[in-house]
């Protein structure tokens, strides 16, 4: 696995560098700002960026928009973004916009080598690794809505979105009708209290919801 570093911190940069390297992963660039990282990118093709969600010159969302401009101009590298503190709407944007090749973690789980390591692979294989804290706030505001409330079916219909499939996807791993399954999902936004006029994007905080259950009703 080959891999770009996107840290401003050089101590923070080297101990990422030296943690995958011990692990067989090669970095194959190690950058302090967004435009080196694109660059980095661009030439070196590699398997995953791990980049910081702050970087310069404004320190504030830099990194999460040049891992969006990444994904666009190269949806097969994947993207594992690193965050001081929980950012609730960066997470929410990305979740939105990609279903796989990502994740979002504490700097602080970087201390956990294995569980780090392991998310890395994961993430590169074009999973997802989300990190527990940012899947709590994420949830935070709607924990009135208990996932009991769904059917067998429309919880196998929830599975499915959280596996990143479409609506047309759902109804053919499931063979049902793609109006069913309009139905299903309209029907879990209702129970899960996911209202139309919520600003949140509704069908990433149903899967939000899916996930921090366990994968279950």
């Amino acid at each position: 696995m080959r891999v770009v570093i996107a840290e401003d911190s050089v101590l923070l940069r080297a101990g990422l560098t030296q943690v995958l390297a011990s692990r067989g992963i090669e970095v194959v660039a190690a950058v302090a700002d967004p435009d080196a990282l694109l660059h980095a990118v661009e030439r070196l093709q590699p398997d995953l960026a791990l980049v910081d969600v702050r970087m310069p010159p404004t320190f504030t969302d830099e990194g999460v928009r040049a891992a969006g401009l990444l994904k666009r101009r190269r949806p097969e590298t994947a993207v594992l973004l690193l965050s001081q503190y929980v950012e609730e709407r960066y997470a929410a944007d990305l979740l939105v916009a990609y279903t796989g090749g990502l994740g979002y973690l504490l700097k602080d789980r970087v201390a956990d080598v294995d569980e780090f390591v392991e998310a890395v692979r994961r993430v590169a294989a074009g999973g997802t690794a989300l990190d527990p804290e940012v899947v709590a706030q994420l949830l935070a505001r709607r924990r009135t809505s208990p996932m009991r409330r769904l059917t067998p079916r429309e919880t196998e219909v929830l599975a499915a979105m959280a596996e990143g499939r479409s609506n047309s996807a759902i109804a053919s791993a499931l063979a049902i009708g793609a109006h069913s399954v309009e139905k299903h999902v309209n029907s879990i936004f209702a129970k899960l209290g996911l209202v139309p006029a919520d600003t949140d994007h509704r069908r990433v905080l149903a899967v939000l919801h899916y996930l921090e259950n366990g994968g279950r009703a």
